[in-house]
This record gives structure tokens, sequence and C-alpha cells, in this order.
């Protein structure tokens, strides 16, 4: 055993082997000769002691002896590195690989999403309808990738099976509901077409002081009919509560743009001309003259708005039901969404040079198809859930036209006759219906991209709807 500081040699290891012989190795000597020989499989795979050095390797300490005497490097109450050793070694499980422990935040990402969602996955009846409402808080199909998913509609299945109590097995899915052919609302939608034909013919027979009384009576029972339209079938508005000023500000755009169609081009004239100086009598010929060739084509084109909205909406549900996915169900709708506006055009295009030729009329084709295409725009919007933008692209129409009438007129106040020159040079240039036309056309215009992106997601077309 050396003394002071003096190195620990080979003889100083086998001291420490307490005397064993040379055919055990010593659980501390090694081959070289070193006195830090490798331990057994047990003790190595503990790892480095506390007091272990920088290159990780365990000490070589001395032992007690079997008298009990203190090992050097042990302090009294303390332990030394040789107990470590021991303890190493005497460890039962070091033999084996440790398993890592597991990361913080591996949980279920689908069982996080469920509960947020937990609400609307226990309501719906169908996947299809976890899927739209998920596409509504705008979970798309990268984001399902997160989940370990493919696409929307293969999570939403995972969340329909997961939200299933145990012992309470749900149905089969069903496909989703598609709406069928009322006889009920057919004939609504002909009655503003034909209370409106009715109206017409009754001014066309009437004459002196009847004629006002018979137009307002007409217009009210045709607006009455309108609204009994728009309520049931196709071209119904979503149920439950409605937001007021949305909805008030909406009819009240429709009106104006509605009765703009049949006097405001006779307006126009009238006040840049220095009129009007009479009110309207209902005939074409008049000093006010009225439109009513395209108003009675608007009023009829209420029955083609609803097939239109209706097939889309059939179209839509059935392709919803054969979608795997949000893409797919996006590719094949937006044909049906532009197919159905086309013809939704063309019935109107026809209906037009019926009334013109009925009425011996100018059909105002212009005007009057970009009235009618913003205002199914909007309807369409309405039906599923979004009608701000409807409400906005209406009302800046409205007031296109608006400030169109008023500024000829303010333009006669003294030093003011530069307000009327926009007006003036448009009518001069293209006419009276240049102004609906482009007011109506560009509104349509700028809603139809909006209406398409809207009305392709999956979330517009189920039956619980999107919030809006």
């Amino acid at each position: 055993m050396p003394g002071g500081a003096d190195p620990w040699d080979a003889r100083s290891g086998k001291w420490l082997g307490g005397g064993r012989s040379d055919d055990s190795a010593s659980p501390t000597e090694g081959p070289d000769g070193s006195g830090t020989a490798a331990l057994p499989a047990s003790a190595r795979c503990a790892g480095p002691s506390p007091s272990a050095g920088a290159g990780g390797e365990l000490p070589s300490a001395p032992s007690a002896s079997a008298s009990g005497a203190v090992r050097p490097g042990e302090q009294a109450g303390g332990r030394g590195t040789g107990s470590a050793v021991a303890d190493a070694i005497a460890e039962p499980e070091c033999g084996k690989r440790r398993t890592p422990a597991p990361r913080r935040g591996a949980g279920d990402p689908v069982k996080a999403l469920l509960h947020r969602h937990r609400e609307l996955c226990e309501r719906a009846v169908d996947p299809l309808e976890i899927a739209a409402g998920l596409e509504a808080h705008g979970v798309t199909d990268r984001a399902a990738a997160r989940f370990r998913h493919r696409d929307v509609f293969s999570l939403a299945e995972e969340l329909y099976a997961r939200v299933a109590r145990n012992g309470d097995p749900r149905p089969e899915p069903e496909p989703l509901p598609v709406p069928g052919v009322r006889t009920g609302w057919v004939l609504l939608t002909l009655l503003p077409g034909t209370l409106g034909a009715a109206t017409v013919a009754a001014l066309r027979l009437s004459h002196g002081q009847p004629r006002p009384l018979v137009a307002l009576g007409g217009t009210l029972a045709v607006a009455l009919a309108t609204r009994a339209t728009l309520r049931r079938g196709p071209l119904a508005g979503p149920p439950g509560t409605r937001p007021w000023s949305t909805a008030s500000g909406t009819r009240v755009w429709t009106l104006w743009l509605l009765g703009y169609a049949l006097l405001g081009d006779g307006l126009l004239d009238a006040v840049l001309t220095g009129g009007p100086d009479a009110l309207p009598t209902g005939a074409p010929d008049g000093p006010w003259p009225t439109a009513t060739a395209p108003v009675l084509a608007l009023t009829l084109a209420c029955a083609p708005a609803a097939w239109c909205a209706h097939l889309l909406t059939a179209g839509a549900r059935r392709r919803l039901a054969g979608s795997r996915g949000l893409r797919d169900f996006t590719s094949a709708v937006k044909p049906l969404l532009l197919g159905t506006f086309a013809l939704f055009l063309g019935a109107l295009t026809v209906l037009l040079l019926l009334c013109g030729t009925a009425l011996r009329e100018p059909a105002a084709y212009p005007q009057a198809l970009a009235l009618g295409a913003l205002l199914l725009l909007a309807r369409l919007l309405t039906v599923h859930h979004h009608r701000h933008a409807a409400a906005l692209a209406l009302g800046a129409a409205a007031a296109t036209e608006a400030v169109t009438l008023a500024l000829p007129s303010a333009g006669r106040l003294p030093g003011c006759a530069f307000l009327a020159a926009p007006a003036q040079t448009l009518v001069d240039t293209w006419g009276a219906a240049a102004v609906p036309a482009l007011a109506c056309g560009a509104a349509a215009l700028a809603l139809l991209p909006h209406a398409v992106r809207i009305l392709t997601q999956a979330s517009a077309h189920a039956p619980t709807g999107a919030p809006e």
C-alpha cells in the first residue's frame, strides 16, 4: 500500500484485491496493470459515477480491508468511489438496455382536436358534417397531415368513430339528404311573375286616376309574393336569428335596384334635361318613361332562379357524399356552379326577349342581365350562410346609382356645375342604360370570384351549414 502521494502500481492493485489469486482478475485491475481494469458488464453499464473524471472513467480507489480500515479516498461519514462501484455492480437491472424516457408533448394529436371540437363531433350524424365543420374552422388537407391523415375526410371519419360512447354504437352513416322537388315551392316561384304580368296588363288597360292605384297595388302584391318565394324552397335563407342590420340593408338595396330598373333611366334623362316636370304615369311614352319589360322579366326569373339553386344544392350534396377530399369536391362543384349560373343567364335572356316582344319595349339586355346576375349571386350566398358579402355588393351598386342621380341635381347649385359633368359625359357617350349596367355589372364581377370560392367549399353545403 503506497504511502503519502505515491501512485498506485501493479503491486498496489494486488493489495486492493484482498489477496485474491492471479487467475481471478481484480475488480479494479486491468490486464495492463494500470489499476483501472474493466469492470464486469453489470458494473460498466451503470455509467460513470458522480466522482468520475473528465474522461468518464471510474478512478481506481482503494477498498476497505477485511479489518474494517477506512479506504483511501473515503471521508468519514461519506461514500467514496469504491462504494459507487459496488452499488453499480449490485444493480440488478444494469445488464439490460435502458429505454429512453418518452418526450413531452408526444400525445395523441387527434385527441386534442376532438376535445377542441367535441360539440361538433357529438352533434354530427355523419362524418361529412364533421369534415364540413372542420373546414369551416380552417382545417385543410395540409393541416390534416399534422394529425397523421391524408385529408380532412379521413380525419373526420376518425373523429366520428372516436366520439361514440361504449355500449351506444352510432348508426351507419347515411348519405346527405338531397332536397326534393315539392309542388308548393314550384308554384310559389311562379307567383311573382304571374302577378307582375297581371299588373302590367292592368296598367295597359287602365287610364286616368286608377292607374297610380293599380300600379301601387300591383307593386305591393309582387313584393309580397317575392318575399314568400324567398322564405320557402331553394331560395329560402338559413334558419335561425338573422342580423337585423344585414337583412334590412339587403332588402333596401334590392328594392332600390329594382326600382331603378323600372324608373331610373327615365329619371336620369329627365334630371339631365332640367326635369322632371311631372310624376311618372306608367306609360312608356310618358314624360317620365318606365321600363316595364326588364322588371317583368326579372319577376318571371324567380322560377328559373329557384330551379338553378335547387340544382346546385342537390348536385353539391351528391358530390359531397362521393368525394374523398376537399380538392376533389371543389373540382367537382366548380363546373356545377358556373353551369347553373350560365343556365340562369340564358333563361333570363329568353325571358327578356319574350317580354320585350310582347310589350313592344326595349328589352334592356345589358342592365337587366347585370342586375339579374348580381341578384342571383347575392341570393345564393345568402342561402348558404354568407350574407355579408352579398349585402356589400348590393349596397355598392345601389350607392353608385344614387350618386349618379344626385350629382346632376347638385350641379344646378351656383358654382357646382362641374358635379354634373361625369354623369352627363357618361350618358352622352353610352346612354342612360350605361349607369345600371356598369354599377350592377361591376358588383356582379366582383362578387363572382367570392361566390366561386365560398360555394365550392364543403362547409357551404353541409346540412348544418357553416358559421357566419
